[in-house]
C-alpha cells in the first residue's frame, strides 16, 4: 500500500481485515468511498461508529438488540416450551425466515472449535443450561452448522442437556430443495437419508 496516501492505504486495509473481503474489494470499497459525496461516507462511519455503543446482547436469548430483552424474547405469542440453538445471530434470522418456528432461541456465539482455540468456556452454554433447568421447556432444537465444529458443539450439547429432562432434537440436513441428486456429495446424500420422515 506504500503508493497510496497514507489514509486511503489505512481505509483498504482495515476494509480487508472484513469477512469476505479481498485485497481488490476493499480498494474498490474505498475508491467508491472517496468518490461518493462527502455526506454518504459520513453517514457509514457514524453508523459504524455508533454499532458498538447501541447494540447489545439480549439478557435472554443472547441476540443482538438495542435494549436489555430482544424482540423475539419480549413477544408474549411465541412459544416457551421449545429452545432453538443457533451458533451466530445472523443464524436466528435463517430460522425466522422460515416463518414456521414459533419458540424461542439460544445464541452461543460460536462453535467448539479447539484448533482456534474455542472451547465451551467462550460459547455462551450456561444461560441455556438455566433456561431449561427453570422449567417449561420440553424440546431443545441444536440448529448449529452441518462442520465439523457444529456437529461437534451438537454432540456437546446433547450430553448436558439429556440428563435435564427434556427433548433434544438435531435439524435435519441434507439435499436442498431445488437442486438436483446428481450433485450431492456422499455425506450430504447420507445425512439427507439420515433426517427423512414419513410422507
Amino acid at each position: 500500500m506504500a503508493d497510496y496516501p497514507a489514509p486511503l492505504a489505512r481505509l483498504v486495509d482495515e476494509l480487508r481485515r472484513l469477512p469476505g473481503v479481498g485485497p481488490k474489494s476493499a480498494q474498490r470499497i474505498a475508491f467508491h468511498l472517496l468518490k461518493a459525496p462527502k455526506e454518504e461516507a459520513e453517514r457509514l462511519a457514524e453508523a459504524v461508529g455508533q454499532l458498538q455503543q447501541a447494540l447489545r446482547l439480549c439478557s435472554v436469548c443472547n441476540a443482538v438488540t438495542d435494549r436489555e430483552v430482544c424482540a423475539t424474547c419480549s413477544d408474549a405469542s411465541r412459544v416457551d416450551r421449545v429452545i432453538c440453538v443457533v451458533e451466530e445471530p445472523h443464524n436466528l434470522l435463517a430460522v425466522e425466515r422460515t416463518r414456521d418456528f414459533k419458540g424461542r432461541y439460544h445464541v452461543l456465539h460460536g462453535a467448539l472449535s479447539p484448533l482456534q482455540g474455542i472451547g465451551p468456556d467462550e460459547l455462551k452454554v450456561q444461560g441455556l443450561l438455566d433456561r431449561v433447568r427453570g422449567g417449561g421447556v420440553e424440546e431443545v432444537i441444536l440448529a448449529t452448522s452441518p462442520t465439523v465444529e457444529g456437529e461437534a458443539t451438537a454432540a456437546y450439547l446433547a450430553r448436558l442437556l439429556k440428563p435435564l429432562a427434556v427433548r433434544v432434537t438435531r435439524i435435519a440436513m441434507g439435499v436442498p430443495v431445488g437442486s438436483d441428486l446428481e450433485w450431492a456429495d456422499e455425506v450430504t446424500m447420507a445425512k439427507a437419508l439420515e433426517g427423512r420422515r414419513e410422507y
